[in-house]
């Protein structure tokens, strides 16, 4: 294996921290679990905050600020666990394709087997933190593992591996709301399955930067599947998930704070379809990243509709 130069990663923003105040020793480390590309923590540990807030404003209880701490944690240790197996995973293909040919393993900064101590470091760390959330939780999070484990397998296999991983970034919801009331309900499975579709929405976007790489690496994905009506697509995606979220908070039910946010979150994403140009990849890895705002608006929403009965 050919061993490179670190650089900075073509998805990290340019002056990320890892680059700039990071020991030059373990900036491979933190490029390995993503640390330089926060946005993805982001996205995996809103769906738990979501979870969380929803759950108190059902059983209107209190806001779980200790849970929402370990889910912060928890989410951060988990992403670089999940990243770091992929990219084990997927090595000989990234190395194939011009945005992922950099990473620490592809390039030769990491060994396969310093990857996989760092993978049950991380794993462990987080099996600490989840034994505190109750049993249904502690068994939801270890089913995730199967998740997590097949994850890169899907771009082999699937047209959508994207769908794989709406369900797998989005367990947390369900882990969170399982924390706080002790059981999962249909309104619960229907806002995750909302939540699911937000997902692939999402991530077709930032699949579309790696069309042409993915045709020459023989990599599925639903931006490929979607070709030239890849707008059109991820709008259908898209209304999908308010649909689906929307019916959850009827069920549950939830208060208006949460409505107001529903309408701010699906003017946000529709705003994401009709700004999207699928040939500009930059501008796909923007939209992508600011699906960060919309999961922080759907957490104040739900915050909020507890507050108000």
């Amino acid at each position: 294996m050919t061993t490179r130069d670190p650089v900075t990663l073509p998805d990290a923003a340019p002056q990320n921290w890892v680059d700039r105040h990071a020991p030059e020793s373990l900036r491979p480390w933190l490029r390995l679990g993503r640390f330089d590309r926060p946005v993805g923590i982001w996205l995996l540990f809103l769906p738990g905050a979501m979870g969380l807030a929803y759950a108190s404003a059902v059983t209107g209880t209190a806001f779980p600020l200790y849970f929402l701490i370990l889910f912060a944690i928890g989410s951060g240790l988990m992403r670089a666990a999940g990243c770091a197996f992929n990219d084990l995973v997927d090595r000989d293909i990234d190395a194939k394709v011009e945005r992922t040919r950099g990473r620490p393993i592809a390039s030769g900064q990491i060994t396969p087997k310093q990857a996989l101590a760092f993978i049950i470091i991380c794993c462990l760390i987080s099996l600490i933190i989840l034994l505190q959330l109750g049993t249904l939780a502690i068994m939801l999070g270890v089913g995730s593992l199967a998740l997590v484990a097949a994850y890169p397998l899907m771009k082999r296999i699937t047209w959508w591996p994207q769908a794989w991983l709406g369900l797998t970034f989005n367990w947390g919801f369900l882990m969170a709301y399982a924390a706080v009331a002790g059981e999962i309900t249909l309104p619960a499975l229907l806002f995750y399955g909302g939540l699911v579709f937000w997902t692939i929405g999402y991530d077709t976007i930032y699949a579309l930067q790696d069309i042409e790489d993915d045709v020459m690496a023989g990599v599925k994905s639903s931006a490929r599947a979607l070709g030239t009506k890849a707008r059109s697509g991820i709008s259908v995606i898209y209304c999908l998930c308010p649909i689906l979220t929307t019916a959850s908070a009827a069920l549950a039910p939830l208060s208006w704070p949460f409505y107001v946010a529903q309408a701010l979150v699906a003017a946000h994403l529709a705003w994401q379809v009709y700004t999207l140009r699928p040939q500009d990849g930059a501008l796909a890895l923007k939209l992508f990243k600011a699906n960060r705002d919309a999961g922080l608006i759907w957490v104040a929403g739900l915050i909020f509709s507890g507050f108000v009965r």
